[in-house]
């Protein structure tokens, strides 16, 4: 991939995400959705949504993911905090930010566990989390 392949590759992610927050309703369907897509776009690996409407009063949606490092984990808290707030969504709290390891989002209706591969692993969230219809998002 060329220079201006790669330019104009992100500035199409970016208009995607931007694109989300322009106009959409405030929704927790639609923070999902951004949710998604900004770690999408960060890259993120091993993506699993947790619909918990219904089921617990904490959040509408979990979302569970891994970076391949630290400082992955880190910039893609950091930046999904940027979209959400940049989207019209309020104040976003996160916990674990200086170690990475294990950083928790919290957005409202939707709470993001970024993880490093090792870490997610012996903590098992999808595990502990499963209603039985948890999936790849």
């Amino acid at each position: 991939m060329t220079s201006v392949q790669s330019q104009s590759a992100n500035a199409e992610k970016a208009t995607k995400v931007s694109a989300m927050t322009d106009t959409t309703p405030r929704t927790a369907a639609t923070l999902h959705d951004l949710v998604l897509a900004s770690l999408d776009d960060d890259q993120a690996m091993e993506v699993v949504s947790l619909a918990l409407e219904g089921k617990s009063s904490i959040a509408d949606y979990m979302v569970i993911a891994s970076g391949r490092s630290t400082r992955q984990v880190a910039s893609m808290a950091q930046k999904l905090s940027e979209r959400i707030k940049h989207g019209g969504y309020g104040h976003v709290r996160i916990e674990g930010l200086p170690a990475a390891d294990w950083v928790l989002v919290d957005a409202g209706d939707v709470v993001i566990h970024l993880f490093r591969p090792e870490v997610r692993t012996f903590y098992n969230l999808e595990r502990m989390w499963n209603f039985g219809d948890a999936g790849a998002a």
